[in-house]
């Protein structure tokens, strides 16, 4: 079965490129209207500048098979049942023949602080997975196959997030690929901790720097968070599921 990635890496460097432009953007006009928030704030309470690379899933999905997929991107529409509370709001969600096909989270995060942004960002990743695979596991979504779970993370590739980090724990050593590990390397093994335990089908981070506003450039940090890995994966459960429902 022949999987169409739809040229995905020029695709991810226009989102880089729109990410950095709409933050820098909403940065301007909060300021000119005399309104701006402190710090790195004011690039996010615009919103959606993500946005690039929810296009891009789109077009995995839409290039694969299901094309006539309901797909949901819109606040009011993005919500799905839990186990440990009612109701979770995702970033996307794609549906066919009323069987819930994938769920993805959308993630970034800038400088100059990483500590507690990286901390409540693993929070997060680790409670939204687990809650869905339980509901999944209770029957939430019917009698179905396992939906796509996917996590995307855009970290900004600074010297605060490739700085090697110490920790402290005074009564137990804490294990040691976290010693001296840089912020996107705690992104890099968060992401793969949560596919080897299952909480996310793939999870990939991304790398870029602030002026690849001009040329969208990113690195991956490995194989297995990389963006190949993430949109092939995903590609591959959608050209399945488009053959399994005609």
């Amino acid at each position: 079965m022949a999987l169409n990635l739809v040229g995905y890496e020029s695709k991810a460097r226009e989102a880089i490129q729109s990410f950095w432009g709409s933050r820098d953007a909403a940065r301007t006009k909060q300021m000119e209207s005399g309104k701006a928030d402190q710090g790195e704030r004011a690039g996010v309470t615009a919103g959606k500048n993500m946005n690039g690379f929810v296009d891009l899933v789109l077009d995995i999905v839409s290039a694969n098979g299901l094309n006539v997929a309901e797909v949901y991107r819109e606040r009011a529409l993005l919500t799905l049942p839990g186990y440990f509370r009612p109701t979770k709001l995702w970033d996307l969600l794609v549906i066919h023949k009323k069987e819930l096909v994938a769920a993805v989270e959308f993630k970034s995060q800038v400088g100059p602080s990483f500590g507690n942004n990286f901390n409540n960002r693993t929070e997060e990743a680790i409670g939204t997975a687990h809650d869905l695979c339980v509901a999944y596991r209770e029957g939430a979504f019917g009698k179905q196959p396992r939906p796509f779970v996917g996590w995307l993370m855009l970290v900004e590739d600074a010297s605060a997030s490739n700085t090697p980090v110490g920790d402290k724990s005074p009564h137990f050593p804490i294990f040691a690929e976290f010693n001296g590990a840089s912020y996107l390397k705690r992104y890099d093994l968060l992401c793969q901790k949560l596919v080897q335990e299952q909480l996310y089908t793939s999870a990939a981070v991304l790398a870029t720097p602030r002026n690849a506003v001009n040329d969208g450039r990113f690195s991956t940090i490995s194989d297995m968070t990389s963006l190949k890995t993430f949109i092939t994966s995903l590609a591959g459960h959608i050209a399945a599921t488009a053959a399994r429902l005609k």
